[in-house]
């Protein structure tokens, strides 16, 4: 089995299993691309730097969340109530998010008599990376995207935007959508949904707050405003975790898609004509869909972001630049 992305050394971008690993497993099956013998993963390993900061996350998270939950039942909020509200939300965010989102980009799912070369060449990934096959949709829109949705591999849907299908060489837009499949295999987008849902519980807190007074006829009670200043705290760590996640979760993306396709370098190019595409759609359009942008390939607005910090996605020169290297490593010529 292929690992993809273990990282022992802590470095991301650290080859392991090496090329000769790759070559003499048994469960990987030969293939030949622009002259390079190498071996196709017939299944995911699991990226351990990956799976460590999901865990990671998710402990913290739910941390801050006993902080939060603590909070609302000392301001004298009923804790059925909050059991009823959490959990109503919980479901929404895990059944419900990825239909809204897809709604919100204008993306419907796509047979494949309507897409037959988008689902051929998904069928072929899911082949290499033994996953199985999701839901496909297309958004018809000129902004150049992809994006992956679904809490596990059986319920995920990868969609392209008709932008980025005119845009890319089939080889670029293979090594998109590897990309994307990569994010199913990985669960990330699971572990992003939940952890976008704690964010929402706080934010909704932060702007209802009112609804949660305490129930006290005490002007004096400080209830309320320990629960607004808590509720602030809890988004803000909620966001900064959630965008270190995402950070990460994407070069994990970018390695797995290059060793699914065995061209890293037809990744790299597809990011950088993808910037030059987003550079040509007005700013109001990639405003609409700033909600999504974690979820993207390639951010709406990359660069405006103050510090990496607040960045929902690596810069695109350091991602290309371990594309690079990984191209070498594959090439035996690093």
């Amino acid at each position: 089995m292929l690992g993809i992305g273990q990282h022992p050394d802590g470095r991301l971008w650290s080859m392991q299993p090496t090329l000769q690993d790759l070559k003499g497993r048994s469960s990987a099956r030969a293939g030949c691309q622009n002259g390079l013998q190498m071996a196709r993963p017939t299944s995911f390993g699991k990226d351990t730097g990956l799976q460590l900061r999901m865990t990671l996350t998710m402990f913290l998270l739910g941390l801050v969340y006993v902080i939060l939950v603590v909070a609302l039942l000392g301001s004298g909020v009923n804790g059925i109530t909050v059991a009823v509200i959490a959990g109503g939300l919980a479901l929404f965010q895990l059944f419900g998010s990825d239909k809204l989102a897809l709604r919100a980009m204008g993306a419907r799912e796509v047979s494949p008599a309507e897409a037959p070369e988008l689902h051929a060449m998904i069928d072929r990934l899911c082949v290499q990376a033994d996953l199985p096959k999701p839901k496909v949709a297309v958004a018809d829109t000129r902004m150049p995207n992809a994006f992956a949705l679904g809490r596990s591999p059986k319920s995920a849907t990868v969609c392209a935007t008709t932008g980025i299908m005119e845009l890319l060489s089939p080889a670029e837009l293979e090594g998109v959508m590897a990309h994307e499949l990569t994010h199913v295999a990985n669960r990330d987008v699971l572990v992003m949904t939940l952890a976008s849902f704690f964010a929402t519980i706080a934010a909704y807190i932060v702007q209802f707050g009112f609804l949660f007074g305490g129930s006290s006829d005490d002007d004096d009670n400080p209830s309320a405003m320990v629960l607004f200043l808590v509720s602030i705290g809890v988004y803000v760590v909620s966001f900064f975790l959630m965008q270190a996640l995402s950070r990460y979760r994407e070069f994990a993306a970018d390695r797995g898609a290059a060793l699914i396709t065995g061209r890293p370098s037809a990744l790299a190019s597809a990011l950088t004509r993808i910037s030059s595409g987003m550079a040509r759609i007005p700013q109001r359009d990639l405003r609409a869909t700033q909600e999504l942008a974690a979820f993207y390939i390639f951010p709406p607005g990359a660069g405006k972001a103050i510090g990496s910090l607040f960045a929902t996605h690596p810069p695109m020169e350091k991602r290309i630049a371990a594309l690079q290297r990984l191209e070498m490593q594959l090439q035996g010529t690093a």
